[in-house]
């Protein structure tokens, strides 16, 4: 059982790891633990080398079959016969480790989640070590910036945030402490005192102790979970190993019929032995393993040209027989960047979808003037010479509504210098600054609302300040509820007119005027509610699993449209767990959206929905999708944003990182499917009929019409180019309604 260092206090976690909070651990030590836990590293796979790519090809059950089959042919000195299987056999190889080997060289370029270097305390000094020689008891520093290292307990945190959208999913990032907590039963996501490896600090500082290195940590439990998933067959590789097994049973049902009939009619043995061969090479479509490998590369092509590189060629049919869409939230359904959407100023709620009403507002609102000057210069976002605006997800959106506005930050960083900073933090839950400006000195707060809103006494409407009445105050509290009930995380605005700088710093943030409300939200992608609606004509099911909060869920899911009468319901991760495994198969059909769910979580989900029958693609872009990714029958990561664990579990990853191209995927693959069934029946056709003429004539006496080496001519290229016509035609148009 994991330590739960989350719920003990400093003074117990710096015993238990045997360490010193100023000295840190001694270069000695260090290196004796380095010894004892290993490098802080997660075990990988040594990644599958070209030659075992190769020899791969060689695994379909129909290719063992021609293999035999040549076996056989050589062993009875039919040596052309052998050789032109045998070919056939090598260019089906050929043609799918070149596609699969061109796949992986394509990912070759992404880069490891994990941090090169950080900065610890050993005998006393802050010194720069590289993260592998990271090691339990080591007290590290952490900064805007900065990659963690290793899981760790915080004992100081200064206005922390850290990013764990790869770990956990919440798409904001999270507000850290260094306080004990006492529940004992805490998801990562709610171990506010904790930090994990490979998640990213986006403001201000901290110290921690590690805890746990390389496979110990959280995101080690997540790759022990990926490595022990077991290969997954394709429903493509189920039907063929299927069809493979009937051919070899009906060879042997007819081979020993023309035997037994041509013996007891008075002929060689040896002479109907080699009937019975050449009626075995008749019965099989030799050319189907090559077909199948053209019509999926040229699928392969088709697809890459949208965006979706395929690193499994049978992914391509797997796809297209999909009927769940396990899909996460954050930067999959949505685009991974808080936007503000809605604004309350002047007593009246304002979306804010940019553009000119918002240029349009702040030229007639002095309330939203001052508004967009506090989301401008009470933050540390800055925008570059590029326009790009950098910092953390919550002030760059409130930057990006003030641009919106009119606002040039650069201008009014000149005109109103900054004096003094009140910086935000887990406990003040607020950020004031002070500032200069031609009507004199002002203060300038953002912060929770309900914090905000106490240290009020007046509110401003258009151009006039009225005292803040308590009817004002249930206007603005209902107000607020409002827009959380939407999932909106809201953040409130005031400021106050100051005589001078020389002021207490609890002076710049009492009786405060009220200026307005901003709902932020990580929005859904604009294609993705039609992608949605695509796939649910096509009998496909999409499933929201995520490890965000409910409340934000349920809105995203309501909006995209996931919560249908068939699927109304919602459940925690905790939710989930707590359910016998009969009733999580029951559960899931009709569950559309799975909210604070762990790696473990999504997992179990899968595996309810395949014992259910269905067929799982789970699409994925952080550390925490990759279990799932690899469990589905076929796992699709995103080339952006998706992490390299994630990608390196997925059978085919998209490079846009856009939803609507997994529509387009499963286009393909049904269009592809419909083709694989089409020219198997022609090439079973007429293998049928060459069966069927060589029985014939075998029964009645007569002399064979065809020798082997003519019937593999027959079915490789009198067949085979016809089939492979088949395999490369268009889908069909109504494809995706059925």
């Amino acid at each position: 059982m994991a330590e739960l260092w989350h719920t003990k206090p400093h003074s117990q976690v710096v015993v238990e790891l045997d360490t010193h909070l100023d000295l840190g651990l001694s270069h000695a030590e260090a290196a004796r633990r380095l010894r004892k836990h290993g490098p802080n590293k997660l075990s990988e796979s040594r990644g599958i080398s070209p030659a075992a790519l190769f020899v791969d090809q060689f695994k379909d059950f129909m290719v063992l079959v021609l293999l035999a089959t040549t076996a056989v042919s050589f062993l009875l000195g039919e040596v052309v016969d052998a050789a032109a299987i045998l070919a056939i056999v090598l260019l089906n190889a050929v043609l799918g480790f070149v596609q699969e080997y061109r796949a992986e060289r394509s990912l070759e370029a992404l880069k490891r989640l994990t941090a090169p270097y950080c900065k610890v305390v050993r005998q006393g000094e802050w010194q720069k070590v590289p993260a592998h020689q990271v090691v339990p008891g080591d007290l590290v520093l952490l900064e805007a910036g900065d990659r963690v290292p290793a899981d760790g307990r915080l004992i100081a945190a200064h206005a922390l945030s850290i990013d764990e959208s790869t770990l956990t999913g919440e798409s904001v990032p999270t507000a850290k402490h260094a306080e004990a907590l006492p529940a004992a039963e805490l998801t990562p996501a709610d171990q506010k005192n904790m930090v994990f490896m490979g998640t990213l600090v986006t403001r201000g500082t901290g110290r921690a102790l590690i805890t746990a290195t390389g496979m110990d940590t959280e995101m080690g439990r997540i790759a022990h979970l990926i490595q022990s998933a077991p290969p997954v067959e394709t429903p493509l590789q189920k039907r063929l190993s299927q069809l493979g097994r009937i051919l070899i049973l009906g060879c042997l049902v007819i081979v020993g019929v023309v035997f037994a009939t041509g013996v007891w009619q008075g002929f060689p043995v040896y002479k109907m032995f080699m009937v019975g061969v050449t009626l075995a090479v008749a019965a099989i479509p030799e050319g189907l393993p090559a077909v199948v490998t053209i019509a999926l590369a040229v699928g392969v092509q088709r697809m890459a040209r949208r965006s979706a590189i395929v690193r499994q060629l049978p992914a391509v049919e797997t796809l297209g027989c999909a009927t769940v869409i396990c899909s996460d939230k954050t930067g999959t359904l949505t685009q991974n960047r808080m936007t503000a959407q809605q604004v309350w100023v002047d007593d009246a709620v304002y979306q804010a979808a940019a553009g000119r009403s918002l240029t349009d507002l702040a030229r007639h609102s002095k309330a939203f003037r001052q508004l967009l000057l506090v989301c401008a210069l009470c933050t540390h976002a800055q925008v570059h010479a590029n326009k790009e605006v950098v910092g953390d997800p919550t002030e760059t959106a409130l930057l990006r509504l003030a641009l919106e506005g009119g606002t040039d930050q650069r201008k009014l960083q000149r005109t109103y210098p900054l004096v003094r900073e009140l910086p935000f933090d887990s406990e003040r839950k607020r950020m004031t600054v002070l500032v200069a400006g031609q009507e004199g000195y002002q203060s300038l707060v953002k912060g929770a609302p309900d914090i905000v809103l106490r240290r009020c006494t007046q509110v401003r409407i258009k151009d006039q300040v009225v005292p803040l009445t308590p009817a004002w105050r249930q206007r603005i509290t209902r107000q607020l509820e409002d827009m959380t009930e939407q999932a909106l995380r809201v953040l409130a605005c005031a400021e106050k007119a100051l005589p001078g700088p020389e002021v207490p710093d609890a002076f710049l943030e009492q009786g405060l005027t009220f200026l307005g409300l901003v709902g932020l939200m990580d929005p859904p992608r604009p294609e993705v509610k039609q992608a949605v609606a695509t796939a649910r004509r096509a009998g496909i099911r999409t499933i929201m699993v995520t490890g965000d909060h409910k409340k934000t869920a349920a809105a995203i899911g309501a909006e995209l449209g996931l919560l249908t009468p068939e699927t109304p319901h919602i459940l925690t991760g905790s939710e989930w767990e707590a359910l016998p495994e009969a009733e999580q198969r029951r559960r899931v059909k009709r569950t559309a959206v799975f909210a604070r769910v762990t790696p473990s979580h999504k997992l179990s989900i899968v595996r309810a929905l395949k014992a259910n029958g269905e067929i799982v693609a789970m699409t994925g872009d952080g550390v925490n999708d990759a279990p799932a990714v690899r469990e589905a029958d076929i796992g699709i990561s995103m080339g952006i944003q998706g992490t390299d664990v994630t990608r390196e579990a997925s059978a085919m990853v998209l490079t846009d990182d856009n939803y609507a191209t997994i529509v387009n995927a499963v286009r393909e693959g049904r269009g592809i499917y419909d083709n694989i069934r089409k020219f198997i029946r022609y090439l079973l056709a007429c293998n049928v009929g060459e069966v069927l003429t060589m029985f014939a004539a075998t029964v009645a006496g007569l002399p064979l019409p065809l020798v082997p080496i003519q019937i593999l001519w027959m079915n490789l290229v009198t067949d085979g180019l016809p089939a492979i016509a088949l395999g490369l035609d268009s889908a069909e148009q109504d494809v995706m309604e059925r």
